[in-house]
């Protein structure tokens, strides 16, 4: 039943996300869909408080001190289990984090010292969005050459299809600045092991939404709200279901199925999945 609503929710259309051009970053960008209006910070890299602020049509959001005694016993409940369930989650994230930081502590000891013999830095890191729009440091093992970002601004100066594959899936199936350490450790999914400490610092849950970074959040236009609700995760419903073999549209649906429909159970039905895509390396690149 939960793969066919699956499903029918990729079948789904999603609404047209007004498009801007990545080279200009005004301010504030405006996102339509359907009749609603998502305004996002489009600095919020520089911004102190490290927070991207969205603004939506309708009575604003406070709301006026409402006297505990006359609320239905009912929302005490609601809000007692959705408590009990964050600090559930939390306490397993930790727990499993620490527990998989001790396994891979011998492979991640390796993988650095291989790194360190190549030059340049072992660590990237990389700001992504977070929960409530925080912005974050995700950690990853470096898979690229030193001076990545130079050449890809070269490579889609000097090659428009490229340009067009980025702009399109925010990604390169064959870049030519990834090492040939870097591919093993992407094909594997081991360049995000770092990933562990972001989990343990509360940025990042062990399942979730993949994270993203600025310039993708216009693409969830009216459903930005699903991803903003929940921590990114360093696996998700995402990576099982095709990873970077689905293009960005289904993405979404998937994160938003995710959101929507998140238990315990859809959790370790992921994390079980997630073992099987690595060993395959299936749409890893």
């Amino acid at each position: 039943m939960a793969r066919q609503q699956l499903n029918e929710a990729l079948e789904s259309p999603l609404p047209e996300i007004a498009a801007a051009s990545p080279s200009l970053r005004p301010r504030l960008v405006s996102v339509e869909s359907q009749g609603q209006q998502v305004d996002l910070d489009a600095d919020d890299a520089t911004s102190s408080s490290g927070r991207v602020q969205i603004l939506l049509p309708g009575p604003p959001a406070s709301e006026p001190d409402i006297p505990l005694v006359g609320l239905p016993e009912d929302s005490f409940s609601l809000r007692r289990r959705a408590s009990l369930r964050g600090a559930a989650r939390r306490a397993f994230d930790v727990l499993a984090a620490i527990v998989l930081g001790l396994v891979f502590l011998p492979l991640m000891l390796g993988i650095a010292l291989l790194l360190r013999n190549e030059g340049g830095p072992v660590i990237y890191r990389h700001r992504r969005i977070g929960r409530d729009g925080t912005t974050f440091e995700c950690l990853k093992f470096r898979s690229m050459v030193s001076d990545a970002e130079r050449k890809l601004r070269e490579l889609l100066e000097r090659h428009p299809e490229l340009k067009e594959e980025w702009l399109r899936d925010h990604k390169l199936r064959d870049d030519p600045r990834i090492t040939a350490l870097g591919r093993f450790l992407r094909r594997t999914s081991f360049d995000e092991l770092p990933q562990i400490w972001n989990v343990l610092r509360g940025d990042m849950s062990l399942v979730g939404p993949r994270p993203i970074v600025h310039e993708e959040m216009m693409r969830y236009g009216r459903f930005l709200p699903f991803y903003l609700s929940v921590k990114p995760g360093i696996t998700g419903l995402w990576q099982v279901t095709g990873r970077n073999d689905t293009d960005y549209r289904r993405r979404v649906v998937i994160d938003v199925y995710y959101v929507r429909n998140r238990s315990a159970i859809l959790d370790v039905y992921i994390l079980l999945k997630t073992t099987g895509v690595i060993l395959r390396g299936g749409g890893a690149y």
